[in-house]
This record gives C-alpha cells, sequence and structure tokens, in this order.
C-alpha cells in the first residue's frame, strides 16, 4: 500500500524564452502579458508547473510556454541567447553616406555651370540645388528674363534663388507696382540682390516710405526703374538723412517729391562725403547757398557731379579759355551742367568753330562763354546758318562778329522769328542796321508781345530813342519812362544780363514738383 501526500505547491521554475516582435511600426501600440498557473488534478504525479506568457503586439499574438520539470534545477531561469535580427521597412543612410552624396551631386552641378561658362568658384557654401535638372530651370528662367551668362557671372549668387520661391514673387510685386516688363533686364543687371528679398520684410516698407516722401504712387515705378538699389536701403539710414540736408539748406518741402522723382540717386547719397562737400564748394565759389537749393530743385542731377573727377576740372577749364574766374558763379548759375560734362573737348571744338565761321579771337570766346555757357553744347549746324542769316541781312563779318560777341544768344534763337522780327525791324521801323550792331538783343524780344506795341506807343508820342531803352525794361518800367522828360543815357547803354538774385526768388509754380523728363544736353 502506498501512501502518498503533498504538502505544499512546488516551486515552479520559470523558463523564459524571447519570442520574435513584429516590425515597428508608427500605430500605437498594445502591449498586455497574461500569465496563466495551472494545476493539473494529478499534481500528485506531477512535481513541476506549467506557465503560459501571452504577448499582443500590434495586434498580434505571440505565445510562449515554458515548461518546469522536476528533472530541473529549481530556482533556475533559463535565457535564450539566440539574437534574431530586426526586419525594417526603410534603411537610414549615414551621415558620412549622406556628405558623399552631397559632395558628389554638388560637383555635378558645378561641372554643369562650368560647360555652361559660369564660373562656380563663389557659390562654395551657398545652398544649391541638388539636381542638373533644377539648376538648368533656374538658369533658362534668367535667360527669358534677358539675363545672359555674362550678367550671372557679374552676381552669381543669384543662383542660389527658386524660380518659385523667390523670383516670381518679386518679379510679379514688381508688375503690380508698374515697374514695366521691358525694364527688367536692365533691373536686375543693376541690382540682381533684389531677387533675394523678401516682398513683405523688405520690399513693400520701402515703397511705403517713398511714398512718404511725397513721390506720388505713379511716379513709384518710374524711381525704382531709375534707381532700382534703393530697394536695398535701409529706411533710417542714408535717405533719411540726405532728404533732411536738402530740406536744411533751403530746399522746399514740397519739391522733395519732385526732386526725387528726377534724380532718386540721391536717396543713396551720403551727405558728408557726398552732397555736404558738394554744397560747400559752389557755396565757396561764390553762389548763394538759397540759390544753390533752387539749382537743385530744377536740376537734381548735378548732385551726381563728381567734385573732384568733373566740377573742379570743368572750372579750371573755363579758367584756361579767358574766362574769368569772377564769371564762375553766373555760368554754374545759368548753365549747371557745363560742371558735369567732358567740357574741355567741347570747348576746343566750339572756340575752332565760331573762329573758323566769323574770325572771334580767342579772349573773346571767354565773353561768349561768360554771356551764354550753353554755347558749349551748341550743334555745329545752328551756329553756321545764323550765321549765314546775319550775313545775308547785310551785316559785315566784323559786325557779326560785335553782335555775337555782345549777345551770343543770337547763334540759338528760331531762326523764322528772327526773320519776322528782322522784316518788321526794316520794314516798319525803319532804323539803320547800326541799331542791332548796338543792340542785338533786339532779337531775343517778342515780336508780338513786346516790340510792336511799345514801338507803336514811341512812334505816338515822337519820341526817338535806342532800342535798348525801347525794350531793356520790364513792362512797368516802360510806363514809367513814357513819363521822362529826357532820355537818360546810362538807361540806353544797360544790356540784359543774368541777375543770381532772380534764381533765389520763391517758386511759384506748381507744376515742378511733377515728373519730367529732362531733355537732351544739347542746347537749342
Amino acid at each position: 500500500m502506498k501512501i502518498r501526500s503533498c504538502v505544499g505547491i512546488t516551486k515552479p521554475s520559470l523558463l523564459l524564452v524571447h519570442s520574435e516582435l513584429p516590425a515597428l511600426t508608427f500605430h500605437k501600440t498594445k502591449l498586455t502579458w497574461t500569465s496563466t498557473l495551472r494545476f493539473p488534478s494529478n499534481y500528485e504525479r506531477t512535481s513541476g508547473s506549467v506557465t503560459r506568457f501571452h504577448c499582443n503586439v500590434a495586434g498580434r499574438t505571440g505565445a510562449s510556454t515554458s515548461v518546469s520539470s522536476s528533472s530541473s534545477k529549481s530556482n533556475t531561469v533559463h535565457l535564450s541567447r539566440k539574437q534574431v535580427k530586426p526586419s525594417s521597412l526603410y534603411s537610414r543612410p549615414s551621415l558620412s553616406n549622406m556628405k558623399k552624396e552631397r559632395i558628389a551631386n554638388r560637383a555635378k552641378v558645378y561641372e554643369f555651370l562650368r560647360v555652361l561658362g559660369i564660373i562656380p568658384d563663389e557659390l562654395d557654401g551657398l545652398e544649391l540645388p541638388v539636381t542638373v535638372e533644377v539648376m538648368q530651370e533656374r538658369i533658362d528662367f534668367l535667360h527669358k528674363l534677358g539675363l545672359t551668362i555674362e550678367d550671372i557671372n557679374n552676381y552669381p549668387l543669384v543662383l542660389g534663388c527658386s524660380v518659385k520661391k523667390n523670383m516670381i514673387p518679386v518679379l510679379d510685386y514688381l508688375g503690380k507696382l508698374g515697374v514695366r516688363k521691358s525694364t527688367f533686364t536692365e533691373f536686375l543687371r543693376r541690382y540682381p540682390q533684389v531677387l533675394h528679398a523678401s516682398v513683405v520684410v523688405d520690399l513693400a516698407p520701402v515703397v511705403k516710405y517713398l511714398q512718404g516722401l511725397d513721390i506720388k504712387p505713379n511716379d513709384i515705378p518710374r524711381v525704382l526703374e531709375k534707381y532700382p538699389e534703393v530697394l536695398g536701403f535701409k529706411l533710417e539710414g542714408t535717405m533719411s538723412t540726405s532728404v533732411a540736408y536738402l530740406v536744411g539748406i533751403g530746399v522746399s518741402r514740397r519739391e522733395v517729391g519732385g526732386v526725387l522723382t528726377k534724380y532718386p540717386e540721391i536717396l543713396g547719397m551720403r551727405v558728408g562725403r557726398v552732397i555736404k562737400p558738394f554744397v560747400e564748394y559752389l557755396e565757396g565759389l561764390g553762389i548763394p547757398r538759397l540759390a544753390i537749393a533752387r539749382l537743385i530743385e530744377k536740376r537734381p542731377h548735378i548732385l551726381g557731379f563728381g567734385l573732384e573727377e568733373r566740377v573742379k576740372p570743368n572750372l579750371a577749364s573755363l579758367l584756361e579759355f579767358n574766362v574769368r574766374k569772377a564769371s564762375l558763379p553766373s555760368i554754374v548759375a545759368q548753365y549747371p551742367e557745363i560742371i558735369g560734362i567732358d567740357l574741355k573737348p567741347k570747348l576746343l571744338g566750339q572756340r575752332s568753330l565760331i573762329q573758323s565761321i566769323i574770325d572771334l579771337e580767342p579772349e573773346d570766346f571767354g565773353t561768349v562763354v561768360e554771356k551764354m555757357p550753353q554755347i558749349v553744347s551748341l550743334s555745329n549746324t545752328s551756329m553756321v546758318k545764323h550765321a549765314d542769316f546775319l550775313k545775308g541781312c547785310g551785316f559785315s563779318l566784323q559786325q557779326v562778329r560785335s553782335m555775337v560777341v555782345e549777345c551770343p544768344q543770337i547763334l540759338a534763337l528760331n531762326l523764322d522769328i528772327m526773320k519776322l522780327s528782322f522784316d518788321y525791324f526794316q520794314m516798319e521801323m525803319q532804323r539803320p542796321l547800326d541799331d542791332l550792331v548796338a543792340f542785338p538783343a533786339f532779337f531775343t524780344y517778342g515780336l508780338e508781345s513786346t516790340i510792336k506795341p511799345r514801338d507803336k506807343i514811341v512812334a505816338k508820342k515822337g519820341f526817338k530813342c535806342s532800342l535798348s531803352w525801347l525794350l531793356n525794361c520790364s513792362d512797368e518800367k516802360f510806363k514809367d519812362r513814357l513819363n521822362y522828360d529826357t532820355i537818360e543815357m546810362e538807361e540806353m547803354e544797360t544790356m540784359p544780363s543774368f541777375d543770381m538774385n532772380s534764381l533765389m526768388e520763391p517758386r511759384s509754380d506748381e507744376s515742378d514738383s511733377d515728373y519730367e523728363e529732362d531733355s537732351d544736353d544739347e542746347y537749342a
């Protein structure tokens, strides 16, 4: 007879086995462990236990079962040492491989650019397209805008601009402002950096600032076309200081918009280096500061004349050609362009021509320039025709020379009007030619507005006077003269001349602030 007894439950030994887990996924994983300990009814004959583990990963269930046998040593845990290599949906390249790939792609882009004639040396460190195809797209777009390989080489950094993210938004904005597409090519040649700009952050604030300077909205596109570099300026930098200085020397605040529209380059000029030295030099020459302000209002481009490169050498050339130093302020005030053109060759050419047609002495040429500085830009054909006309009227060569020295303007007047005035002088006034030799400025007065009315009044009163007494005065002064008992000789001999004070009179017209294109340099 066998006696069976059970004092307790034998402590089970655990055998853990690492089951292969499914690949990592990006949805939430539900992990559940279930442990079930079973005791069979005949445990008397069994000295072990069965333990089951259920693992649920991402909806999949894996089960592992460990069996502890009585033959096993108690309190011993057996771990599976088998390593299973995980499977993956993608393979992540190493950083070194990625770097090598970028270098290889960049080398291909560089080689592509070199074949086209573009030098990529300055592109190191700049983010470029990773493929040749994208780079080709950018170059093709730049070509459509009119830019050449040479233009790209002048600013190769433009190749870092994306067509869709940079170029198109900027060009669309400029087009909406009114910048003409026909000017895009020159615009980008002068300021290709605009393609890097942000419309909202960089461009729009500058446009708003320009409008605040009284530049009319319709003139903004012309300003940008003339000086695209202004889009890169800081609002509170050079732009504000240059405008403040001009207003400080006497430029009318209401004229600022017109001045900047005509010559927006002022916005990029440094006061201390450019504007102030220029103004102070003209002031030292003898031109009052307020007169300089009026000159800038009418012809703001004179600020662009290089002081050392043009202004000073040109004034020195005038002195070489027998112009008196005291006359320099008057010459500059009458014809500011004379300090900005390539003057010396013009002086040589004009002196030679006038000398050939009326036998003018070199000393007299200086006097002619003093009285009409525009003669340096007068066309040769015009001077020859006017000289021939005077000779055809019966004046001798010596008389023509005297008339030109006295009033050089007769070489530049409208010939048809001169003929009408001469016919009236000869037929109606019936004066000798010597009167015109003495007062050649007769041709500068309006026939219908001045000459005829005054001549009839004097003839009616029976006065005998010189042409100078008759014409060289205002209408109010002429009425006063009619009440004189005698004709004073000094008034008869007075010749018209330039008055510097007239330049400083307040501007009465309202149209000068409107945008107008400057005419050609040639005086007519």
